[in-house]
């Protein structure tokens, strides 16, 4: 083998590693589910890339000194439209999970993608939930 065919297939298997290293961490989705809570902050913020990120507070023990708090990122523009609109109310959503964070992603792995069911004051319902 010529030095040229090792270092032409050297740096093609570089690539490929470094491919599929890039895929799995940035890309593939590690896990995806629901969370339900209050919408406590959403906002958009960043230097660089403006990202919609937020926090929900999940139920749970009262007297619990340590708060259960979801936070996430939010890339489609008419999902953070609705967050923006209903802070403070009672959400579920649905999310996927990142093993990293991309920049222009947002700053979170977890990455909300559609709101299931929001719920204002009063148990009424403002966004009916998905039917499957």
């Amino acid at each position: 083998m010529t030095m040229k065919k090792f270092a032409w297939s050297a740096t093609t298997i570089i690539l490929l590693v470094l491919a599929g290293f890039i895929y799995w961490r940035y890309y593939f989705v590690y896990s995806e589910g629901t969370k339900a809570g209050i919408l406590n902050t959403f906002q958009q913020k960043g230097f660089v890339f403006k990202t919609y990120e937020g926090n929900l507070i999940q139920s749970g023990f009262k007297a619990n000194v340590q708060s259960n708090e979801f936070v996430f990122s939010v890339v489609d523009e008419k999902v953070a439209q609705v967050l923006n609109q209903n802070s403070g109310r009672e959400i579920n959503v649905h999310y996927k999970r990142y093993l990293g964070a991309l920049p222009w992603r947002g700053a979170e792995k977890y990455i909300v993608d559609s709101i299931l069911e929001v719920r204002g004051l009063g148990n009424e319902t403002i966004i009916a939930p998905k039917q499957h």
